[in-house]
């Protein structure tokens, strides 16, 4: 069996010897490289792995002697920052939340764990310490478990031997003595990944196309295609030809970076979703109103005015009238008027906000269906119900919050097909990429409501019926088209 060998800032920090393990100072082994035995695996113990510092050069010397050193300097790096380690905890969590589910008498309360070796303090939680080991083999790890709208890995802090308590340390011992004996073996080498594609999002918008748990699920649908996916924001605009392809979920809009990252990626020859056709398409419901119209795709009546027909609207449309802005998502900038009172002060205060504005019929149903259309193709279907003692699937209140509706999600061959049939028409009038449409039924027919080139997708609503399956079917549509067009220079394929 390998030696091994611990590297400490101090030879004190070490209170208990043990037989056939060599203990040096982390300036011994800097300077002192034939102290380490023949093919040693070095334990790097330092009391701070801080860039450029001591410890840090411990491991990244021993890297260049050709030692297995834990942790390593990527390791190192990668605990650095929470936004380096942070998409690769989406398993963890997920397993740590089925653990605490599970659990006779869980925890109430935010909680810390200490990792020695991957042995946790708290033994209920040894499968989760043997994860985050593997993943990240430092030899001294605080976890951070934070209780706040559900169970999460708030921090990874990697500790030292000056910071274990006395009642620590026999675990400590413990687990060095089991790491020692056996030396686990380092996970499997992934193979590289063929393409990169950047997921532009948005960590504070309100009501987001993809929670971060989603997010998570295309970075792993991802990388099970070969594609390398990486969370970006608003910030990262000049990296963008660094990678093979684009996906935004971030709501969208012209007068807005998310057309501007879209139309860059185009300009750069990547696939993108949603591209700037696509957004200027969507996001204008005028132009949605007339396309359908010119296509007699089936939608609720509808009037496109100015404030010179203002006057005659209730005369085309009975009350109650819905009134919207051209640009509004997730329903804001939509009304519904009763009265022509309430007609007029609404209208007028949208009238500050576009010279143009909708008007159309009120349609009462208990919800409103969403097709999931990608290249043409139905994907997922939902019923959205209507928020509580509200008349719209999203109430937005008056202190910012919004509160949705629940919903239901169907099988493509459980929804009526002419639900699908007419979703799928309406949706191929915008083009090939990713949109949600939404339609009423009733006993007069299926209508149109609009057409949204960035649906939501998220855990649990709209991927009920196909669970990961609807990630990879999104991530592989991604891979069709980068294996369809043509080499980018520079690319890894």
């Amino acid at each position: 069996m390998p030696a091994h060998l611990l590297v400490v800032d101090r030879r004190a920090d070490v209170k208990w010897a043990k037989d056939g393990l060599p203990v040096v100072s982390a300036r011994d082994y800097i300077a002192h490289p034939e102290q380490a035995p023949r093919g040693a695996r070095v334990l790097n113990m330092s009391r701070s792995y801080r860039y450029l510092g001591t410890g840090y050069y411990v491991s990244l010397l021993a890297e260049a002697r050709g030692e297995r050193v834990i942790p390593s300097v990527r390791t190192i790096l990668d605990l650095s920052q929470k936004a380096f380690y942070r998409a690769q905890l989406a398993e963890v969590e997920e397993a740590l939340r089925k653990a605490i589910k599970r659990m006779d008498h869980p925890p109430e309360a935010s909680f810390n764990l200490t990792v020695c070796f991957g042995h946790a303090d708290d033994a209920r939680f040894q499968d989760i310490a043997r994860t985050v080991f593997d993943r990240f083999r430092c030899p001294l790890l605080k976890i951070q478990v934070r209780l706040k709208e559900g169970w999460t890995v708030h921090a990874l802090e990697p500790l030292s031997l000056a910071d274990l308590r006395p009642d620590q340390e026999p675990l400590f011992q413990t687990a060095l003595d089991a790491y020692t004996r056996t030396s686990w073996r380092e996970p499997a080498a992934k193979a590289p990944p063929r393409y990169t594609l950047a997921i532009l999002h948005n960590p504070k918008e309100e009501l987001p196309p993809s929670s971060p748990r989603a997010l998570q699920k295309f970075v792993k649908a991802g990388e099970s295609l070969g594609i390398a996916v990486e969370l970006i924001e608003k910030k990262d605009y000049t990296r963008l030809a660094e990678f093979d392809a684009l996906f935004i979920r971030e709501t969208t809009n012209l007068d807005h970076h998310t057309y501007r990252f879209a139309k860059k990626a185009e300009k750069e020859g990547l696939p993108v979703i949603d591209d700037p056709n696509s957004i200027l398409k969507c996001t204008n419901k005028v132009y949605l109103a007339e396309l359908l119209r010119a296509n007699r795709i089936p939608a609720p009546k509808t009037v496109i005015f100015d404030k010179r027909g203002l006057a005659t609207l209730d005369r085309e449309i009975p009350y109650p009238i819905v009134l919207k802005i051209p640009d509004g998502s997730f329903s804001r900038g939509v009304f519904k008027v009763q009265t022509l009172s309430e007609l007029d002060a609404t209208a007028e205060s949208l009238f500050e906000q576009s010279d143009v504005i909708l008007a159309q019929e009120f349609m009462y149903t208990e919800f409103d269906w969403r097709v999931g259309v990608l290249n043409r193709q139905p994907i997922y279907v939902c019923q959205y119900l209507m928020a509580k003692k509200h008349w719209q699937i999203v109430k937005h209140g008056g202190n910012g919050r919004a509160e949705q509706g629940s919903s239901r999600t169907l099988s493509i061959e459980e929804a009526p097909r002419e639900v699908i049939e007419t979703a799928v028409k309406a949706a191929g009038l915008i083009g090939d990429g990713l949109y949600g449409v939404d339609l009423k039924q009733n006993d007069r027919g299926v209508f149109v409501i609009e057409i949204n080139d960035n649906p939501s997708i998220d855990l649990g609503v709209e991927d009920a019926k196909l669970k990961d399956g609807l990630y990879r079917l999104i991530m592989g549509e991604f891979l069709r088209r980068l294996e369809s067009r043509p080499r980018k220079l520079g690319s890894g394929t």
